[in-house]
């Protein structure tokens, strides 16, 4: 019969759909598969039009791209509330901050991250989510969240040292211990000191860190203490009142310490997270911002369960008998 032309009307919304096809049928399923990946990556709804443009003569409107990212919702829901069926004896905990427009007005909002180690030594995302801030309420439900999907096992917890985030671990997870990352209480140390002072002092203080035995430590931070109070008495104050909080690691085997000590493993996913959330500046609403940040969750847990293992899990078990044969 030859070709039939359709003129599919056009609304101000773009949510008219005939029955007669489906929405971007006439576009290839990988054109559209591209399309999400390229929001994933942090690429704009602008240049994705001026891409497509070129390469298609067709240009997808900002909408039409919406309504393509929209459709990732139900998988990236799916990973964010799978069940947890395995121990994580090791869980890392952080929070980022984004812009998001909501009722015409733009607000920051909390993304609440947790990381695990699972028992063969992998790194594992188990959980993203927003929340209106930081507060113990909105980590408490975070953590609640997390053991109702079945997360056991937790022997120790890394953070920093957020009040709200301290209360809600002790009260969700009370078995384990706590390690207050001690990149964050170096960065807290400058609030009790001038920054044109901060060189010497700092550098020392962060040099103990690289101790490998307590008793080390001890004695590194005594002598730190009998050097500097003279001429920093805050700051030495502040430091013999908190650090104990930052040593905690030395609980683990040896070859775990340099992992653990820190919130570090969560580092380069941050670094990812505001270079993408960086094109898009302020997010038009919650859904958008939780739907990139999951989906590069979704990227980055992938790559790790790909890549070589994390931590040798082995050492910890060692560990663990050698302190109850000590014991006995």
């Amino acid at each position: 019969m030859g070709t039939l032309e359709l003129r599919v009307p056009q609304d101000r919304a773009g949510r008219f759909s005939t029955e007669l096809f489906q929405r971007y049928q006439r576009s290839e399923k990988a054109l559209v598969g591209t399309l999400a990946e390229m929001y994933v990556q942090g690429v704009s709804t602008r240049k994705v039009k001026t891409v497509t443009e070129a390469l298609c003569g067709h240009s997808f409107s900002a909408s039409a791209i919406s309504a393509i990212n929209k459709s990732l919702d139900e998988a990236l829901r799916a990973f964010a509330e799978r069940r947890l069926s395995e121990p994580y004896p090791y869980l890392i905990l952080d929070a980022r901050y984004e812009k998001v427009r909501e009722a015409g007005i733009i607000i920051s909002q909390a993304v609440l991250i947790a990381v695990a180690v699972d028992g063969d030594g992998q790194r594992q995302i188990i959980g993203v989510d927003l929340a209106n801030r930081e507060s113990r309420t909105s980590w408490r439900d975070f953590l609640l969240g997390l053991k109702d999907r079945g997360l056991f096992g937790v022997e120790f917890v890394v953070s920093d040292s957020h009040p709200g985030l301290k209360q809600a671990i002790r009260e969700v997870l009370p078995g384990a211990a706590w390690q207050r990352c001690y990149v964050h209480f170096l960065r807290d140390a400058l609030d009790h000191l001038s920054r044109k002072l901060a060189d010497d002092c700092l550098h020392e203080l962060r040099w103990i860190y690289d101790r490998r035995e307590l008793v080390e430590v001890r004695r590194d931070i005594a002598a730190w203490l009998a050097k500097w109070h003279a001429r920093h008495s805050k700051l030495c104050d502040w430091v013999e009142e908190n650090i104990e909080e930052t040593l905690t690691y030395y609980r683990l085997p040896l070859q775990h310490h340099k992992h653990m000590k820190s919130t570090n493993m969560l580092e380069r996913l941050n670094q990812e997270l505001k270079r993408r959330t960086h094109v898009v500046r302020i997010f038009p609403n919650a859904e958008s911002c939780l739907r990139l940040v999951r989906a590069l969750a979704v990227e980055t847990h992938e790559n790790w369960l790909e890549g070589t293992r994390y931590l040798n899990m082995q050492h910890l078990a060692e560990h663990k008998k050698e302190a109850l044969r000590q014991a006995a």
